[in-house]
């Protein structure tokens, strides 16, 4: 059970050490406990094991398709529905895009992370404004 005064867990799927170490940064600048995986056999093994609030799936960091990861984390946490957050970069493939799009899966492409990051963790965080970092 989880109680007011608890820090909120956010796993973050990156294989990319620099973005990887930007996201984290900004997670505890939001006061969230961060875990790492660096691919999706990974993330999957910690999201069975571990709750977490919010995930942060950078879709070319799996070798897995994202829509196929997405469904396998619904599948192991019902509870993390709408609490997947993919991170795009310069996508080519349109029917990636278009599967994102099409079962609703929130998505924030890499040069607006941080930006964008804010929207989408304000509702699962209870933060009424964005951290002086975010802005």
């Amino acid at each position: 059970m989880t109680n007011n005064f608890s820090r909120r867990r956010v796993l973050i799927i990156e294989d990319e050490p620099s973005i990887r170490n930007v996201l984290y940064a900004l997670l505890a600048g939001l006061d969230c406990d961060s875990s790492v995986a660096t691919n999706d056999r990974q993330a999957l093994a910690m999201i069975s094991r571990e709750n977490y609030d919010a995930v942060l799936l950078d879709m070319r960091c799996s070798k897995a398709p994202a829509d196929q990861v997405v469904s396998q984390i619904k599948e192991i946490r019902p509870s993390l529905l709408g609490r997947v957050l993919v991170i795009t970069s310069e996508v080519s493939d349109s029917q990636a895009m278009e599967m994102i799009e099409r079962q609703c899966v929130p998505y924030v492409p890499r040069n607006r992370m941080l930006k964008d990051l804010w929207a989408f963790l304000r509702p699962i965080l209870g933060g009424s404004k964005a951290p002086e970092t975010v802005r």
